[in-house]
């Protein structure tokens, strides 16, 4: 089994499980991706791909639309991509993608999480070298498909690795060939189905369960607050 699949089986989204949670943090990626281009998904993909993603998780069309009408509203002309590095107990390294439109909230929010359950905020740039950003996307894996050839037909799109599991196929590449990748997918008529820019340890390691416990309290906390939007660990 490859990296890929053992990073997906601990990504954040699989920890939300409620909608209450789920829609108001993809509804922020919506909006940030029509506000910096187009509002038409055919004229940026950037939307296009955050709204795919939203769809993946069964957010309501209502939703979707009301996040891109969001894009031109006031309140969101502040509203900015931040990212925070912390250092969680037992070695456990941790990368956070935030939205906000309070930047001095955020900071304080993620300090104030990581140091009561004994972590501490690093200086941005501490994890440059820890993780290594990667362009993970999934689609439907049909019986009329080869992996070889697909494989080869992805390679000058940036291709590093493709993987089928469970009739769901997971192509990896730089996160700087994000764009040709889709593309190159999107014009062999495959849909896909996710898309996302992942964080990946370089050095992954595993806890105990005893240890994991600890973890899971400080991940809980930050996935609870709003401005939290993503949330990678060297964690296997």
């Amino acid at each position: 089994m490859g990296r890929a699949f053992e990073y997906r089986k601990a990504s954040k989204l699989k920890r939300w499980g409620a909608m209450s949670k789920l829609f108001p943090k993809l509804g922020k990626i919506i909006t940030m991706a029509a506000k910096e281009g187009s509002s038409d998904p055919d004229m940026n993909a950037k939307l296009r791909t955050a709204i795919i993603n939203a769809k993946a998780e069964n957010m309501p069309k209502d939703n979707i639309e009301a996040a891109i009408k969001r894009a031109s509203a006031k309140d969101t002309a502040s509203m900015l991509e931040v990212n925070f590095e912390g250092k969680a107990p037992h070695g456990v390294l941790i990368f956070i993608e935030c939205m906000t439109d309070n930047n001095t909230r955020s900071v304080a929010n993620v300090k104030n999480i990581l140091t009561k359950h004994g972590g501490e905020l690093l200086t941005n740039g501490s994890l440059e070298f820890m993780f290594s950003r990667k362009a993970v996307i999934e689609f439907e894996f049909k019986d009329d498909m080869d992996v070889e050839e697909l494989e080869m037909d992805l390679i000058d799109a940036g291709l590093e690795e493709i993987e089928v599991e469970e009739g769901v196929a997971i192509v990896t590449g730089d996160y700087t060939s994000f764009g040709t990748l889709t593309k190159a997918l999107e014009d062999m008529g495959i849909e896909i189905t996710k898309a996302n820019l992942e964080r990946m340890a370089n050095t992954p390691m595993t806890i105990s369960e005893a240890d994991q416990e600890d973890i899971d309290k400080i991940l809980e906390r930050l996935e609870d607050d709003e401005d939290v939007q993503k949330i990678f660990t060297n964690l296997v």
